[in-house]
């Protein structure tokens, strides 16, 4: 145990002088961290199980292909790649709290993963061991927004929802998937999820555009198209009415705010 500072190859002065000097060192080669939306974006998907979202993203290799405006924390590719996935499963950690997982198990389960870097030593494990990690989180955090109790048919049709959310749906389109009659499937959505089928979509639709609101750069026509509206006109419309305010006004109002709350 280290009962003194002699065995520390700095101090307070040389980091701050370093730093210093680093500063003046102004080149060609200097990075510019690129703002951290896209960052915001990915944990949020992670916290609202957005697990079609995710795993297209680690199948395109996002994690990994360290594009411009990613900080280089160590000059070992490995090293780095570690720090970036501590810093990752941090943030996926405080999000998925935020969003209603258990803080014990979002920690115990952060630790069990960070942990689980001391013994890997090729960037091909620690890609594949993120990969994972977010995907347990997402699909936990999948599970915990379907918790409550419903029959087969009601779980089915709210996984068809949550799957194509992005298209026009039609409790006929749903129905029709399922094998049910469209009466049918009406009268036992209403029973059992407490709101009409139409009022649902438009619910889970206004909930991934607050998401692309403030966590992206998205336009609100290409919002609107993204999530199967008629028009942006359309858009604002339903907005304002489920929200109380234009699509507009809530951008301005709350875009990145999660990133900026000191609570997170």
């Amino acid at each position: 145990m280290l009962n003194s500072y002699s065995r520390i190859p700095f101090s307070a002065a040389s980091l701050t002088q370093n730093w210093q000097l680093k500063e003046t060192d102004i080149n060609d080669e200097q990075i510019i961290h690129r703002e951290p939306n896209e960052e915001i974006l990915f944990c949020q998907n992670v916290a609202n199980g957005e697990l079609e979202l995710i795993e297209q993203n680690c199948k395109e290799g996002h994690f990994y292909q360290m594009e411009e405006g990613v900080g280089i924390l160590s000059k070992d590719p490995v090293l780095n790649l570690k720090y970036h996935f501590v810093i990752t499963i941090a943030l996926v950690t405080r999000f998925c709290c935020e969003a209603g997982m258990e803080k014990e198990l979002g920690y115990r389960l952060s630790d069990f993963y960070i942990l689980k870097l001391d013994d890997l030593t090729t960037l091909e494990e620690v890609i594949q061991l993120h990969d994972c990690a977010v995907m347990d989180f997402t699909k936990k955090m999948h599970l915990l927004r379907q918790d409550f109790t419903v029959t087969k048919p009601i779980s089915e049709a709210l996984d068809y929802i949550y799957f194509n959310i992005k298209n026009r749906l039609s409790i006929n389109e749903v129905a029709s998937a399922l094998k049910l009659s469209e009466s049918y499937l009406s009268r036992l959505f209403k029973k059992e999820v407490g709101i009409s089928f139409s009022d649902y979509v438009r619910e889970e639709k206004i909930k991934r555009a607050i998401n692309l609101l403030r966590y992206s750069d998205f336009s609100l026509v290409e919002i609107a198209e993204y999530l199967g509206f008629s028009s942006q006109s359309h858009f604002t419309q339903i907005f304002k009415i489920t929200v109380g305010m234009t699509p507009k006004a809530y951008r301005n109002q709350f875009y990145s705010k999660a990133w900026k709350n000191p609570a997170l």
